[in-house]
């Protein structure tokens, strides 16, 4: 592992500022939070649709809470393994990724990534972690051209899928919908995967790898038949971010459901504490027998301390695992709950899932947005010239002259919305009422 390789960045940079002592990761954090795209996610979907009540976490709060969650298994790691502590020098790094993980979501949630993946089915796709790293890496307005200029490590810290969507796509017999209305999100699942349109960039990220290494690394497997395929590894540093942002969603979220009474006791008697009181695990085991007393007593307090407790659990049973089959120390090691904590993780995400993502009154919150996305994707599509803002328009006007993909420039204006601004738009398009117009200008 050679720390100037991973430390450098596409644009080179030779900024004097006066006695900046920050280390490059530090300055990455510090390009994201600072970023356009990452005040956005305050106004963007998690769960529950934003400004449906001030308490309800959002994109943004979310994405704080993975960053401490990350810090605090990087925190624990170095701990417990000494010996590769020189991977786990930067907390600046951790707290990067953490923070620009969801940046790249559009609004709506899955119900605006699903929309633009429909619109985009021609055009390479879409999906929000693909979206991430390209507003990492050209979108976001630091540089002119190179997004954030970010160091190589931490791009490839942000790639949770290191494979271009070409390798992954399996074509699929599939008519499209005769109306927007008609769409079944299951029947249309993104690539995970970084675009077409970006992989030269992903090929840099990956360019100090050893030619067996960056193969391996990009290697992929098919999860499901009939479906994409999935990419098989990730770095060391995405593992870290991945591990806490599944136990902020599985945790926090499941918080959030509490208070909105949206789960009971007895659900979670039945879904979780029946299961995990058998584990094998005795903390697991001890826990989820009388943890839901305080989970559900209705006391603050109460309910923070088990939150917290749980959180503990899981970022204590996190340890490294070595792949002998890397070379690269950065892929070679991985973070990973111990078998008892990883089963009791998918149960939590598995309740989550069942009763608040699934939940009707959520899924129409997400149908409504998933039509709103499609509805302005197709009316800037018919004429961008006409209906983009001036500034989208000469970017589609320079990707169709050049033989880019233009659609991809229309992908990129959407998914940046938060959700109020996307509604805004919509009804300023299809109201018949002129306050509309007023109230968008």
């Amino acid at each position: 592992m050679t720390c100037e390789l991973w430390h450098e960045r596409r644009l080179a940079e030779n900024k004097k500022r006066r006695d900046d002592h920050r280390s490059p990761y530090q300055r990455d954090r510090a390009r994201i939070l600072h970023s356009a795209a990452f005040r956005r996610l305050q106004a963007k979907t998690q769960v529950l649709g934003v400004g449906m009540n001030d308490f309800y976490r959002t994109r943004l709060t979310h994405s704080l809470e993975v960053s401490q969650i990350g810090t605090g298994i990087r925190a624990q790691l170095k701990q417990k393994y000494p010996d590769l502590n020189y991977l786990l020098d930067s907390m600046s790094l951790i707290e990067s990724l953490c923070l620009a993980h969801d940046i790249g979501h559009p609004p709506f949630g899955h119900g605006g990534e699903v929309a633009l993946n429909y619109m985009m089915r021609n055009d390479g796709g879409f999906e929000g972690n693909g979206q991430t790293f390209r507003i990492l890496t050209c979108l976001e307005p630091y540089t002119e051209h190179y997004g954030m200029n970010l160091c190589r490590r931490t791009l490839l810290g942000i790639l949770k899928y290191p494979a271009a969507y070409g390798t992954l796509y399996q074509e699929e017999v599939q008519e499209d919908v005769v109306n927007h209305r008609q769409l079944k999100p299951a029947q249309w699942p993104p690539v995970k995967g970084v675009f077409e349109d970006d992989v030269a960039i992903l090929n840099w990220v990956l360019s100090p790898l050893s030619s067996q290494d960056k193969h391996l690394f990009g290697s992929a497997t098919q999860v499901q038949s009939g479906r994409h395929k999935r990419t098989r590894y990730k770095s060391f540093d995405a593992s870290i971010m991945e591990l806490a942002d599944d136990t902020a969603y599985a945790i926090h979220d499941l918080e959030d459901a509490i208070v909105m009474g949206i789960v009971t006791q007895s659900m979670w008697q039945h879904d979780v504490q029946s299961k995990l009181e058998q584990s094998d695990d005795d903390w697991i085991a001890n826990e989820f027998i009388s943890i839901g007393e305080a989970l559900f007593s209705g006391q603050h307090h109460l309910r923070k301390d088990a939150i917290g407790t749980l959180v503990n659990g899981f970022v204590t049973a996190i340890y490294i695992e070595e792949l002998t089959e890397f070379s690269e120390p950065l892929l070679k090691y991985q973070a990973t709950l111990t078998p008892a904590f990883n089963e009791a993780l998918a149960v939590l995400k598995q309740f989550v899932f069942k009763y608040v993502i699934r939940k009707p009154e959520i899924q129409m919150l997400e149908y409504k947005g998933q039509q709103i996305v499609m509805e302005l994707f197709e009316a800037f599509a018919s004429d961008p010239t006409r209906l983009l803002p001036l500034s989208t328009q000469a970017r589609w006007q320079h990707a169709e002259q050049h033989g880019l993909n233009s659609q991809r420039v229309i992908a990129d204006y959407i998914s940046g919305m938060t959700d109020e601004f996307a509604a805004r738009l919509h009804q300023h398009l299809f109201s018949p009422k002129t306050d509309a117009i007023i109230d968008l200008i």
